[in-house]
């Protein structure tokens, strides 16, 4: 059976507050993408995660809070970790921190790691259910492990419909790409995943460069599988000339044909239009053009989230 798309109403949120207490998965907008929520602190429930999403198990899970208290049940946090906290949560940014003494986060949702990935949703959906549940909720994005990300509520139904028990539809997310990802060491910000915050804001508020993550450590945060966000069509890179049959997807003022993330050449309009245009060409062709984007700005994460997608064979 068919999860129901149901509209965000306060006995709606009941209803889902209720299937996830029962141990259900239940779909929900945040403003990156669409989250697969669940209860951190339940075993099984994080397993249904896994299973629905057909996601490897050494891919650990973000949990989603939805205040300072219920945060800092869950991590350790550092002056350096809580300022960033303090100037970009609620909002596109996750933090991995030491896993807190009683975190309610589970073992699994952490992938075995002694670390605990946070996010405070800016989305008033996401907050509204986080507090109807009372916990924190594991949620990665609501596709099969790989495939692109939902940035609707019909892309959930599509990919992941008849493996979940309800889909909240929140419209169209705002932002469009996952969150922006940073750990610590030695004091420092580590940027994990480039994603809907950008490197340059944090950066600023921290008055230093944000360090880069070395390609051969092992996986510690989300989205850092060489292949994901993957069409089922090949994906070609920086192409200004499609070939003939190709579906385009391009960028900026004075593209013609295919589909433009940005006419006006807008970072955070390519952002969100990306995976929803990435899907609407997957299901017409075989072979995907991709124009070339700015790597500034959020264009860091739309180039990231690109190379991951041209990628056909997962690590």
């Amino acid at each position: 059976m068919t999860a129901r798309i149901v509209p965000i109403l306060p006995e709606t949120i009941a209803i889902a507050a209720e299937i996830l207490s029962e141990g259900g998965l239940v779909a929900m907008p945040t403003e990156t993408v669409y989250g697969l929520a669940a209860d951190a602190a339940n075993p099984a429930a994080v397993a249904r995660i896994y299973e629905a999403k057909g996601r490897p198990r050494f891919n650990p899970l973000i949990a989603h809070v939805s205040s300072w208290a219920m945060a800092e049940r869950q991590a350790e946090f550092s002056g350096l970790a809580r300022a960033l906290g303090e100037a970009f949560w609620p909002g596109p940014l996750t933090m991995v921190l030491p896993s807190a003494t009683g975190s309610r986060v589970s073992d699994l949702a952490r992938a075995g790691l002694d670390t605990v990935a946070l996010r405070w949703p800016r989305h008033s959906a996401a907050q509204a259910l986080i507090e109807a549940f009372g916990g924190p909720l594991v949620a990665p994005s609501a596709n099969r492990s790989g495939h692109v990300s939902p940035t609707t509520a019909e892309h959930v139904a599509a990919d992941l419909g008849d493996r979940i028990d309800l889909i909240l539809d929140g419209g169209p997310c705002s932002v469009g790409l996952e969150s922006t990802i940073i750990g610590f060491e030695n004091g420092e910000a580590v940027l994990l995943r480039p994603g809907g915050l950008e490197t340059s804001s944090i950066s600023a508020k921290i008055g230093r460069a944000v360090h880069a993550r070395s390609q051969t450590d092992a996986i510690n945060a989300p989205g850092q599988l060489k292949s994901h966000y993957a069409p089922r069509a090949r994906l070609r890179l920086d192409v200004t000339e499609p070939a003939e049959g190709e579906g385009y997807i391009c960028f900026g003022p004075g593209q013609r044909g295919g589909l433009n993330l940005s006419p006006k050449g807008d970072l955070a309009e390519a952002a969100a239009n990306l995976f929803s245009m990435l899907r609407a060409l997957d299901q017409s062709h075989t072979t995907i053009a991709a124009g070339p984007v700015p790597d500034e700005g959020l264009g860091e994460a739309i180039n990231d989230r690109l190379r991951r997608a041209a990628v056909r064979d997962p690590d």
